[in-house]
């Protein structure tokens, strides 16, 4: 019995020692959004601060977990009026909701550097799954010697899922478009 104690135990530990933590480059990461206003503009937005991380143990990152928090009372639209708004209880009620967070929980392969990434993102107190197209972009290592990847996230959320805005459709889409993109260095 204490010889498959301690042949469990080390395999956990080998396993353990393979898994990897990716932290977000912020000086090469981006992420925005995107809605149709009124059936014939879009309107773009900016998350300016937001954080993200990486931990796999394959270094297909085929297991990858992705986490994500941005700061809702940062969020642009190089609108100032429109920005104060999207502050207000009707939208994201960044007064009692400051954050957007998002948890992988599954990556699929569908192609050649491609993914389907699951997870579920909370905003406004409300959990959805969603699932996005995820291209991992590159590897290399910087100046300094650290591994690094670059991946981007595209997909689609409603935004009356969460609550945010109670105008018709015709005025602001249900769909809002997302999308980031970010460089990750080996920690």
């Amino acid at each position: 019995m204490k010889k498959i104690t301690v042949l469990a135990f080390a395999l956990l530990a080998s396993v353990a020692s393979f898994a990897q933590k990716w932290s977000l480059d912020k000086a090469h990461a981006k992420m925005t959004f995107t809605v149709t206003h009124l059936m014939m503009s879009e309107v773009d937005g900016v998350f300016k601060s937001f954080d993200a991380s990486i931990t796999s143990s394959k270094e297909d990152f085929s297991d990858a977990v992705f986490e994500l928090t941005a700061d809702m009372k940062q969020v642009t639209t190089n609108q100032e009026m429109r920005d104060g708004h999207l502050q207000k209880e009707d939208i994201f009620d960044t007064a009692k909701f400051p954050t957007l967070t998002f948890k992988s929980t599954s990556i699929t392969p569908a192609g050649p550097k491609k993914y389907k990434l699951a997870g579920n993102v909370t905003m406004k107190g409300v959990t959805k799954p969603i699932v996005l197209d995820l291209t991992l972009v590159g590897t290399g290592t910087n100046r300094q010697g650290k591994k690094l990847v670059g991946f981007k996230a595209t997909g689609a959320l409603k935004r009356t899922d969460f609550g945010v805005g109670a105008m018709p459709s015709a005025v602001v889409a249900e769909e809002v478009e997302l999308r980031a993109s970010g460089e990750f260095a080996a920690q």
